[in-house]
């Protein structure tokens, strides 16, 4: 179970980040500076494992959620810096709650429960299928409209499973 903490923001600035490593892994890495509305900056090291949910480009000026383990230990500098596990481009036509569900599909957090449809597309972040049941697992979960009540309640467009 991955506690998934998150940063929204629009990108200011993507460049290459300096592993420390040349050769054959240079330019893989990425950073991602992030300013919300408030004024705050995040930096978010982009690896080639961070998912991007649909394979979105991001670029300069878009607005983006970042996800990242709030539990892993960070250097102590600032802008902050964290590691994307997930990052989100903005869609005004979809939601997006990337989270660990238990087995009644309820978030961490209690305020999304998941039913599950025929329709309900579940995906590995390779792009197979998953054919078991989603429970107990950190999930990304794609939705649009959810009851208002607590825990709003949807039927899920498309679920990838992060194993």
């Amino acid at each position: 179970m991955t506690n998934f903490y998150s940063f929204h923001g629009t990108v200011t600035a993507i460049s290459d980040f300096f592993t420390g490593q040349n050769g054959e892994n240079e330019g893989c890495t990425k950073l991602f500076t992030v300013q919300n509305e408030m004024g705050a900056v995040v930096n978010f090291v982009v690896t080639p494992s961070t998912y991007f949910v649909e394979h979105e480009m991001i670029v300069e000026g878009d607005r983006v959620t970042g996800y990242y383990d709030g539990d892993l230990p960070t250097i102590l500098i600032y802008p902050p810096q964290y590691h994307a596990l997930v990052m989100v481009k903005d869609n005004p036509n979809q939601n997006v709650k990337v989270d660990y569900f238990n087995n009644q599909l309820i978030s961490s957090d209690g305020q999304l429960q998941l039913n599950l449809s025929s329709f309900t597309q579940m995906l590995l972040t390779n792009g197979q299928f998953f054919s078991k049941y989603p429970a107990n697992r950190d999930l990304i979960v794609i939705y649009g409209p959810s009851t208002r009540s607590i825990p709003a309640q949807t039927t899920p467009y498309q679920i990838i499973i992060l194993c």
